[in-house]
């Protein structure tokens, strides 16, 4: 039996997992990132969970054929360098020789979304497809993509963004700076913004009470209000759902994935959702339903990109 370690590197927490050969995660362990204690002391502890992991399934390192880690930022994967984290504040550092040094382990980096669409790829949601693009909706909008039997991650690129396509010229700022991203209308934090206006121009919504009575406008409370037909919070679900037709559609134009898996906070809202979005795809899809793409929610959760990242040997 093959072994492998995935770590995903996140702001919050460091969490790594022992894979089998069949993307089965057998273990994990974690402790908090705190980025303020530095590169050292981050990866040390990548070491240290390492170690953990090893001891646990009573295996020695030469059992395992690699560690993965999945870090947030740009990098040069054939050297490891990671160039630019922004929550971590680090700047051309030398994450893989630096935790292959630590360990005695060959060590893979790859970014964070692109490690959680590998997971789903292998292990989820996209596990019986020859292709695959993951796109998580939460805050932001993460994206990865898989196709060819390897994960799409040009050279010198920090590619796919797809979050940081223009969906509309000109139109709401994006935190990258520019206007009118995927992003600026796709998120949970752009739903937000939108349903807050919303409640500002309709006192007598349910958003509006929702704030009145002194409950946060959310993700959830959002599309509940929807779905018991609010009609200011149904026009702002309609309009997401349609904008998000739009985009799956020009993804599908241009990477001719088989499969969309939608990721992050949203996926909690199931199969309702994937219909109503796929019924918007498909008249944006060059040939229609011809070859319009199955949309699934992600299955893994949080694992995902602890699976992807210890996947990274065989995929990159």
């Amino acid at each position: 039996m093959n072994y492998t370690i995935g770590i995903d590197l996140g702001g919050t927490n460091v969490v790594a997992g022992l894979v089998d050969e069949n993307y089965q995660l057998l273990d994990k362990a974690a402790v908090k990132t705190r980025a303020e204690m530095g590169f050292d002391y981050i990866t040390d502890n990548m070491a240290k969970l390492t170690a953990t992991l090893l001891e646990r399934a009573g295996l020695k390192k030469e059992q395992i054929s690699s560690i993965g880690i999945g870090s947030p930022g740009a990098m040069d994967r054939s050297t490891g360098t990671l160039i630019f984290a922004g929550n971590l504040d680090w700047h051309n550092v030398p994450l893989g020789p630096a935790v292959e040094e630590k360990t005695g382990i060959r060590t893979l980096i790859g970014n964070d979304a692109d490690c959680a669409a590998l997971g789903e790829f292998v292990a989820g949601a996209g596990a019986e497809d020859e292709s695959m693009a993951l796109i998580t909706i939460g805050t932001g909008v993460g994206s990865g993509i898989v196709t060819g039997g390897h994960l799409f991650s040009p050279a010198g690129s920090c590619a796919p963004e797809l979050g940081h396509v223009s969906l509309i010229s000109g139109g709401e700022p994006c935190t990258c700076g520019r206007r009118g991203c995927a992003e600026a209308y796709l998120s949970f934090t752009a739903l937000i913004r939108d349903a807050n206006r919303a409640a500002d121009a309709d006192g007598e919504s349910m958003l509006a009470r929702l704030r009145a009575q002194g409950e946060a406008l959310n993700g959830k409370n959002i599309f509940d209000c929807a779905k018991q037909g609010d009609p200011a919070a149904k026009a702002l679900v309609d309009r997401f759902i349609e904008l998000m037709g739009e985009f799956f559609g020009s993804i599908e134009n241009a990477f001719g994935v088989r499969v969309i898996v939608i990721g992050g906070g949203i996926s909690k809202e199931g199969d309702w959702f994937c219909r109503r979005v796929r019924e918007a795809m498909i008249p944006n899809v060059f040939a229609g339903e011809l070859y319009a793409p199955a949309l699934r929610m992600a299955k893994l959760g949080n694992d995902a990109g602890v699976i992807g990242a210890a996947a990274l040997e065989r995929y990159l």
